[in-house]
């Protein structure tokens, strides 16, 4: 079952976001899914149902609330029309948007309280790392976190283990950008795993991009599955 729900958040207009809950009565653990910077659009409803048929219960939220529209989505071919909402997120509206989205999905009565994870990718996957830093969350995924290199000094108030997908033919994320975030993680001593997947571009996950990478998405989602599983049950 899916749908969309307004959320409250702190100091800020109020947030859409997409909901899919799986079947049955519960109690469910829980996912936020954050976004690529091109909204809540097909690709991102889509990855939302898989996590909840996986046994999630999933929320999606549209964290650009603040300077779009409820439901505006974006070309991926048009990034400058992006840009304004991209550059108007900060690390403070990012932590509002994830307490906003776990206050909803704790005050379920189908919701493990303690079970609850997160994933993000390439804008989302930025997010995912600040809000594990903030909120007492028991697992987050990031895939080729866009900017993560430039928050990596949180990595020490991290709370629940952190699973780092990368590109290595990502021309936006380099090395030297992955390393940053890796050797912060090793020195904050935190429980991480570090994926690299050579012959994957930025997006590789994302189906509806040219660099989308069946080989490198389907191995990557065998491992998230694994890693929630794991963490949240």
């Amino acid at each position: 079952m899916s749908q969309f729900v307004t959320l409250d958040v702190k100091g800020a207009s109020p947030m859409r976001a997409y909901v899919a809950t799986p079947e049955g009565s519960g109690p469910f653990p829980a996912v936020i899914v954050f976004q690529e910077a091109f909204g809540v659009n097909g690709h991102m409803r889509h990855v939302t149902d898989r996590i909840a048929k996986l046994g999630y219960i999933a929320i999606a939220p549209e964290v650009f609330h603040r300077t779009a529209a409820p439901g505006q989505e974006f070309s991926y071919s048009d990034f400058p029309s992006v840009m304004p909402h991209y550059q108007a997120m900060t690390n403070e509206g990012m932590i509002a948007d994830a307490q906003a989205c776990l206050d909803w999905l704790v005050a379920r009565e189908d919701v493990v309280k303690d079970k609850v994870g997160c994933i993000g990718f390439c804008l989302g996957g930025r997010i995912a790392f600040v809000a594990n830093s903030a909120l007492p969350l028991a697992a987050s995924v990031a895939y080729y976190g866009g900017g993560m290199h430039t928050v990596a000094d949180l990595a020490e108030k991290l709370h629940g283990p952190q699973l780092l997908f990368w590109g290595g033919k990502d021309t936006h994320i380099t090395p030297e950008h992955v390393q940053t975030v890796v050797d912060a993680l090793i020195k904050a001593d935190k429980d991480y795993i570090n994926v690299v997947i050579s012959y994957a571009a930025h997006a590789f996950s994302c189906d509806d991009r040219p660099a989308f990478h069946p080989q490198a998405a389907s191995e990557a989602w065998g491992l998230t599955t694994a890693f929630f599983k794991n963490k949240l049950g």
